[in-house]
């Protein structure tokens, strides 16, 4: 797994028990797959040029591992578990510096989509070609 994203646990994402709330997972989770998409093949905005592609979430498997409370430092880490015809599995940890926990993990599956024509699309063999690269053999 690589680290594609860190983050600190704010007092205004902490619910009223005093630990971080479901929906900042999310959000870090979020941030953390533009970094890996980056990572995987330079993906951001400028690369379909004509606004026309992008990668839809559609599907999310959480579990919430450990409490993450005010101030923790978290590292958001991911790796490519599958390439498909038109879409990627990645698994994501989340882990809490401050004690070295799990605080969660998460399957995400994500698609190639064509914004205008709104449906998935054929991963172009170049970009399959270098995210595959990527996937680790314990997956294979």
């Amino acid at each position: 797994m690589i680290s594609v994203h860190k983050s600190v646990a704010h007092p205004w994402q902490c619910d009223i028990m005093g630990h971080m709330t479901t929906r900042f997972y999310m959000a870090m989770f979020d941030d953390a797959s533009y970094h890996f998409l980056h990572h995987l093949f330079g993906w951001n905005s400028a690369q379909s040029p004509d606004g026309r592609l992008g990668w839809v979430d559609v599907r999310h498997l959480i579990n919430y591992e450990a409490e993450v409370d005010i101030g923790d430092l978290l590292d958001v880490r991911a790796e490519l578990a599958k390439v498909g015809g038109k879409s990627m599995t990645i698994s994501y940890e989340m882990i809490n510096l401050s004690n070295g926990d799990v605080a969660a993990r998460l399957e995400g599956v994500v698609v190639l989509f064509d914004l205008q024509e709104r449906r998935a699309v054929t991963i172009p063999d170049n970009l399959r070609e270098s995210a595959q690269a990527h996937v680790k053999a314990d997956f294979v």
